[in-house]
């Protein structure tokens, strides 16, 4: 089996929680921020009639590959090379108001974890690039090889929770001194040797430094941080975001960001009443996330450390009520 047969047989990520998480509807219009091959949009065309879908994806190969799996759906599908950060553009360009519910699946795509030249895996040799737009951006490559020492140790610490952060930004600056880090099994192998850096219930050692340089080349945590109050803004009232992640830096983001949107209000406790006047944008339907089943997992192993979780907008009257709280 080639690598793309995999990817068009894959089945998308928590598919029947994501749909009834997001209330989807007959005739409503849904904004896929991170598209990829289509497959959570491709059932919501497929199960409801006269939805509308707007799909928005950075990879413009991946983004290619969606619009020929959904031209049969013609104008109730409209695309866009676009990071979700900037979804508020997206949905102005369609001619809506507003949405009734966003989709937001972070992460990396199997298109793109199987495609060497990408430079994603540290399974496959290729360029160690990572950059999700290739037309754009800072390569790993330009990290690895130009980073002071403590600098990439703060990186993989904070964006890949590396505990041997240091040791591995050691073993890395002095690898350069002998030549540039240049491939992506180069960069694995390095880690590999790296003392202590042993494999953890079949977790590659890379897999953390990977996690962060990824993070750090495609700024997804800023995106993410920007995408969710642009979301709430134009979703319409009672419409939902739903939210995919696969990392706890992810999680905690998008968890403190939901709690903070249903009760922001700032006043000690002890005031019998807000004074703050700031007001609830809904409530979060998830109190804790949703997470694939033991038969998902087996089936895709990619969904094991997948995690769903969903915020519906106010109404009107609700919001003000809340607010007072």
């Amino acid at each position: 089996m080639t690598g793309g047969e995999a990817v068009w047989r894959h089945v998308p990520v928590l598919l029947e929680e994501v749909l009834s998480g997001l209330s989807v509807r007959q005739g409503g219009v849904y904004l896929d921020g991170t598209i990829g091959m289509g497959g959570h949009s491709l059932q919501i065309l497929e199960r409801y009639e006269g939805t509308r879908v707007i799909g928005l994806d950075r990879d413009p190969a991946v983004l290619e590959a969606a619009s020929r799996r959904l031209a049969g759906y013609g104008e109730r599908v409209l695309l866009f090379h676009r990071d979700f950060g900037h979804l508020d553009e997206a949905i102005e360009e369609a001619g809506v108001d507003c949405v009734d519910g966003v989709l937001l699946d972070l992460g990396v795509s199997s298109m793109q974890l199987e495609d060497a030249d990408r430079g994603f895996s540290f399974s496959r040799n290729g360029p160690l690039d990572m950059r999700m737009d290739p037309g754009s951006g800072v390569k790993a490559s330009e990290i690895v090889n130009t980073w002071s020492k403590e600098d990439l140790a703060n990186l993989f610490y904070r964006y890949g929770e590396e505990k041997r952060s240091r040791a591995i930004a050691s073993a890395i600056v002095r690898e350069r001194e002998k030549a540039p880090l240049t491939t992506t099994v180069q960069l694995a192998d390095l880690i590999s040797r790296v003392p202590g850096m042993s494999r953890v219930k079949n977790i590659h050692p890379a897999t953390r430094t990977f996690q962060a340089l990824r993070i750090e080349v495609n700024e997804e945590l800023d995106a993410l941080k920007q995408a969710i109050p642009i979301s709430i803004r134009y979703l319409a009232p009672g419409g939902r975001l739903a939210i995919i992640s696969f990392h706890s830096l992810e999680d905690r983001i998008i968890k403190r960001t939901f709690r903070e949107l249903e009760n922001p209000c700032e006043c000690p406790r002890e005031f019998p009443q807000c004074r703050c006047g700031r007001v609830s944008a809904g409530r979060v339907v998830t109190r804790r996330p949703v997470t694939p089943g033991p038969g998902e997992i087996e089936a895709n192993p990619r969904s094991r450390s997948a995690k769903l979780r969903i915020f519906e907008k106010g109404r009107e009257k609700e919001e003000g009520e809340r607010g007072k709280g």
